[in-house]
């Protein structure tokens, strides 16, 4: 059995940011957040 992150069959508290850039800084991460929400809305 592995441990990687693909494997996990539980979410973890950072999954929601997964396609956010490494280095990202707060603009981009609330634009990424906002655009799931708007996604999820539709």
């Amino acid at each position: 059995m592995s441990n990687s992150d693909a494997d996990r069959e539980e979410p973890s508290d950072d999954d929601h940011l997964a396609d956010v850039d490494a280095g990202a800084g707060c603009t981009e991460i609330w634009e990424h957040l906002s655009e799931r929400r708007a996604a999820a809305d539709d």
